[in-house]
């Protein structure tokens, strides 16, 4: 038995927050329906490259169940009204507004049928922005999330889809809380979540530093902006090899086995954190002095004995091999494919991925078994 036995949702959506958040719900159990138009969802396109399927679409639809329609036909609409009457959660990530012209919203849905859960994702919630377009790159930038990434003279987006993942594990967790509570009150209730709220509660110690302390963290590439050392440093082979030193204790320790230099515990340039941060090109030196005698397969060791917090920066080709990396199998037309398992293990996870649904490929079953319950 799974969490979600049980629970319907149905999934107006698109793209990646909110396929993230039932992506989530269908692997604990959740029956997951998944209104598609004739086109599908445009996630569908971005790519082809897992045996001819996107690899997005692929990463966050499985084990779902796909049905198109038209809502902006009458009885398409009135149907999807027979799915919302008999479910549990309703996700949606249209433009705003799109959900109250159809006679949809959130707030008519939970009048009607006051035991559904309505989850809403947008791009900046309500307000001023609230129609702005909210790709996931706008949202870095409009958040600051870019002002801190990246070297110091060159601007870095992170270089994978966080704001919109971010949403969609938020998301799942309104949800998950919303299905609580029911559990608790009897009723339904409102969970919304956006792509620049999620992105600016994460900048929250950046600009903790602007509001209290008068000045925002600077773009340092790979090194900490408050924290040093704690940054990437070159080995004899041209590798670059991170280390993380949080406290005193550890640089005294750091000082002492790695650099062979104990005098720089007590050294006012580096004897504090604070110090070792205004004065963090001359530690750098020091640091990559040794660094470079010797090669990353031989100096990982020495970390690692010495207990010094340090990882490599890989490769992607790198982490397909990475002994830490758990996969798990999913058939894609036909064929195997070995996907990156979910980050959460329980006691009932499955040992394969569901494959992905075509586009409308429960249609026709989903139609029968619905009119017949109404």
């Amino acid at each position: 038995m799974k969490p979600l036995d049980g629970i319907t949702v149905i999934a107006l959506e698109q793209a990646v927050a909110a396929p993230l958040a039932t992506c989530r719900l269908a692997d604990a159990g959740a029956r997951v329906i998944k209104i598609e138009r004739a086109a599908g969802d445009f996630a569908r396109g971005y790519d082809s490259v897992v045996h001819g399927e996107a690899s997005y679409f692929v990463w966050l639809n499985r084990g779902k169940e796909s049905i198109v329609l038209d809502l902006k036909d009458a009885d398409d609409l009135a149907f999807m009204e027979q799915l919302l009457a008999q479910a549990d959660v309703f996700v949606q990530n249209l433009a705003p507004g799109g959900t109250d012209r159809l006679g949809i919203g959130s707030d008519a849905l939970r009048a009607r049928y006051p035991r559904l859960i309505t989850c809403d994702v947008s791009g900046y919630g309500d307000g001023d922005y609230s129609y702005m377009k909210a790709y996931d790159l706008l949202v870095q930038c409009e958040s600051g999330i870019v002002a801190v990434s990246g070297g110091e003279n060159e601007l870095g987006r992170v270089g994978v889809s966080i704001c919109d993942i971010g949403t969609g594990i938020n998301a799942f967790g309104g949800i998950m809380q919303a299905l609580f509570l029911r559990e608790r009150t009897g009723k339904g209730s409102s969970v919304e979540v956006s792509l620049f709220g999620t992105a600016a509660e994460w900048m929250q110690v950046p600009l903790a530093h602007h509001d209290f302390g008068g000045k925002a963290p600077s773009r340092v590439g790979l090194n900490h902006p408050s924290i040093a050392p704690y940054g990437g440093y070159k080995t004899k082979d041209d590798e670059t090899v991170v280390i993380s030193i949080q406290n005193n204790r550890e640089w005294a320790k750091f000082a002492a086995d790695i650099l062979e230099r104990p005098e720089l515990a007590d050294e006012p340039l580096f004897a504090t954190n604070n110090a070792r941060v205004a004065n963090r090109p001359q530690m750098n030196e020091i640091i990559t002095d040794v660094f470079s005698r010797y090669d990353r397969a031989d100096l990982l060791p020495k970390l690692r004995t010495v207990g010094i917090a340090y990882g490599s920066v890989n490769s992607v080709a790198d982490l397909s091999e990475h002994p830490a990396l758990r996969r798990r199998t999913m058939s894609v037309n036909g064929k195997e494919a070995h996907l990156v398992a979910p980050a959460i293990t329980t006691d009932t996870n499955d040992e394969t991925y569901a494959p992905v649904p075509s586009i409308g490929e429960h249609t026709e079953q989903i139609r029968k078994e619905f009119k017949t319950h109404c």
